[in-house]
């Protein structure tokens, strides 16, 4: 318990040590109002307030989030499963199913419009 102690001790006199020497160091910067403003990626925020920018690539963009994420998911389940259970492959074709009809869905209302 004692050396958990020291332990804990040495390292908050540690990490407030390279703090206030990095304070110490840190090249003072002074920042522009342009380098204060949020990045957004491909448009400048300064010139052109009122520029039109298409939403069809954030719906991409989530479909391809959402869809990669399902697919991750279910890999390890296609490898562990060397002897498959009709209720584990039940779940699998169930989570394949919502994958397919959450595509189509999509495809239907026109959301994957590629031009």
């Amino acid at each position: 318990m004692f050396f958990m102690l020291n332990t804990m001790f040495f390292l908050f006199f540690l990490i407030n040590l390279m703090l206030i020497l990095n304070l110490m160091i840190m090249k003072k910067v002074n920042l522009s109002r342009e380098k204060l403003t949020p990045i957004e990626c491909g448009f400048n925020m300064m010139s052109y307030f009122n520029l039109p920018f298409s939403i069809q690539f954030y719906f991409i963009s989530i479909l391809f989030i959402i869809f990669d994420i399902e697919i991750i998911l279910l890999i390890p389940m296609i490898q562990k499963n060397l002897s498959i259970i009709i209720n584990k492959l039940m779940i699998f074709l169930f989570v394949i199913l919502i994958l397919i009809l959450g595509f189509y869905l999509e495809w239907w209302n026109n959301m994957i419009n590629w031009f």
